[in-house]
């Protein structure tokens, strides 16, 4: 039979292991305390009473300083009684209910002081509380002395008792750490059954009935099938897109290479300018499918990417001045994905360039908005034509080559990182495009 695996990923079992641990040092850490503060309590109560004995002692010697001997005597027997002993130095004399301890307890009558001292004789172990006096101007001290051992036995098997219950209570809290943990995973069970149960198609989304640690994984989820179902839904739109776009040009073009007569230069141009018109339309829903969105969790190196589109665009327009300013003391990272963010920057640097006499200016601000401004000495856009600016398909002036593509792009863009672009007249006496983007975009936007 082979041997149980134990997978040292298993959260449970990490969980146990953490808990259970943390219990039986908890246990034994207490266990260890009980032990010594109920030898230090039980030491505590004997020399209180041992105190209170000796002073009761006293005050019949010298109740009865005449009659010592024979009130000692008594003394002696009540002690005996109690298992206690003691010894007695009045003057010179000494005297003791045991003459066995008189030798063993002789170097405490020395010392000055009241104080409950331990002993520890062969296999005995005393406790001596030392009470200092005076009778009659001799100075006197007591030792009254209790046998520890027995209650030191008694302390000592109580102990045990102790980590006997002691060990029964962990193992009920294991048991109970281990039920706890199986029911706080309950929802992880569940949220795997959901995952399954999306994965066969019979539900679209996650359930949001978990517990508030779980809120955050399950939204993001719920947001990548979102992104999905977005990407899906694009790629269907670009095919609807291309075939209803592609159809009325490919079957001109189709009608007359089938046709009989001959093609002329007129008519090679419109055949040219349909294939154009082609490959225009691939080329823009190309880029529209790839718009990655903010879902994709990519930033761009905006000092990186900015130059290296104002380069390429000094090449492609060399008789303009393409200019940049850039945040210098913020984060150069931001949270477009970086091919969205050339694509964005590029359409309107690419329009600029096209329209500009001498002068293009790009100005940048990041804080909580990414600020992009873009502008230029060209002709310009009038003033009541400035709102059709953006709409599909349409263009203004036909004096130069395109489409009137790249700014609905740039709309469609804006919408997926939930920013948003404005066409104003520039300062520079062309056209000035402001695009704003917020700093944390909203993973929500589709």
């Amino acid at each position: 039979m082979p041997l149980l695996r134990v997978d040292p990923r298993s959260l449970r079992l990490r969980l146990l292991g953490w808990l259970s641990g943390i219990a039986l040092i908890v246990t034994g850490a207490t266990w260890l305390l009980h032990g010594i503060l109920l030898q230090d309590l039980a030491r505590d109560f004997l020399g209180e009473r041992l105190k209170r004995e000796a002073d009761h002692a006293i005050d019949q010697v010298k109740q009865n300083h005449l009659f010592t001997p024979v009130v000692l005597d008594s003394a002696s027997r009540g002690f005996q009684a109690f298992h206690h002993l003691y010894v007695l130095r009045l003057g010179n004399n000494i005297s003791s209910s045991d003459p066995r301890w008189v030798k063993t307890l002789d170097f405490l009558l020395d010392d000055t002081s009241d104080a409950l001292v331990e002993v520890r004789h062969e296999q005995q172990h005393l406790l001596v509380y030392r009470r200092h006096f005076s009778l009659e101007g001799e100075r006197g001290v007591l030792l009254v002395g209790e046998d520890f051992s027995q209650v030191e036995a008694g302390l000592h098997e109580l102990h045990w008792w102790v980590a006997a219950i002691a060990a029964v209570l962990l193992l009920l809290l294991v048991m109970l750490n281990i039920l706890a943990v199986n029911r706080g995973l309950i929802p992880l069970s569940r949220l795997r059954e959901q995952l399954g149960e999306l994965r066969s198609g019979e539900r679209e989304r996650l359930s949001l009935d978990v517990p508030s640690e779980l809120d955050s994984l399950v939204i993001q989820l719920n947001r990548f099938m979102d992104e999905i179902d977005s990407r899906l839904q694009r790629s269907r739109d670009s095919v609807a897109n291309l075939s209803h776009a592609l159809k009325t040009p490919l079957a001109a073009v189709t009608q007359v290479l089938r046709g009989r007569r001959p093609i002329d230069d007129a008519r090679r141009k419109k055949l040219v300018e349909r294939l154009e018109e082609i490959h225009a339309q691939l080329d823009a829903e190309l880029r529209r499918s790839r718009i990655a969105g903010p879902n994709a969790g990519r930033m761009s190196d905006l000092h990186r990417d900015c130059t290296r589109l104002i380069e390429m665009f000094r090449g492609l327009y060399p008789d303009i001045d393409f200019t940049v300013s850039l945040p210098v003391e913020t984060e150069p990272r931001i949270p477009i994905e970086s091919q969205d963010f050339s694509e964005m920057l590029g359409i309107v640097l690419d329009n600029a360039g096209k329209w500009a006499v001498s002068t293009v200016h790009c100005r940048i601000v990041f804080n909580e908005v990414l600020r992009i401004t873009v502008e230029d000495d060209g002709p310009g856009v009038a003033a009541h034509d400035l709102s059709r600016l953006g709409q599909r398909g349409r263009r203004l002036d036909e004096s130069h080559p395109g489409y009137g593509l790249g700014l609905s792009i740039l709309e469609q863009l804006m919408t997926r990182y939930t920013g948003k672009v404005s066409f104003e007249i520039s300062s520079l006496g062309g056209l000035c495009v402001e695009m704003e983007v917020p700093s944390k975009v909203s993973l929500c936007s589709r």
